[in-house]
């Protein structure tokens, strides 16, 4: 029987990285220059493998989000929040939580936003970053 492939990081490195550094590991194909914050061992794009370490941007734009009004035990006191989908610039897309947005009226796709760090796990977005032009 052969071993398991492995990633250059495993998922717990994932975690360390954004909860104890502040930065987001991810995966870069070195085929095509796909990034991602999924884990993976192929590049979902052109399926080529394996994906070398990268470090992803922490400021990105929101692509996708919802106000979660009904959260699970351990958020409970934070709702409502948003929870959105982000394009990080450089690429890679990740989801994340928002505590300060309590509406809708306050995120729409296209905010500016960026990673900081959080006293609850997963990933923690808030308002703001710095303006990146497209080339």
């Amino acid at each position: 029987m052969s071993p398991e492939p492995a990633g250059p990081h495993s998922i717990e490195q994932f975690v360390q990285g954004y909860e104890q550094a502040g930065t987001l590991r991810g995966l870069r194909c070195p085929r095509c220059g796909a990034r991602t914050a999924t884990w993976g061992l192929a590049c979902s794009r052109c399926g080529a493998g394996p994906l070398e370490e990268a470090t992803l941007s922490l400021t990105g734009r929101v692509v996708a989000g919802t106000i979660v009004a009904v959260a699970s035990d351990e958020f409970v006191n934070d709702a409502p929040y948003a929870y959105v989908l982000v394009e990080l610039d450089g690429g890679g897309r990740v989801s994340g939580w928002m505590p300060a947005v309590r509406s809708e009226a306050e995120i729409a796709p296209g905010m500016r936003v960026r990673l900081v760090r959080s006293y609850k796990p997963g990933v923690q977005f808030e308002l703001g970053g710095p303006e990146v032009r497209s080339p």
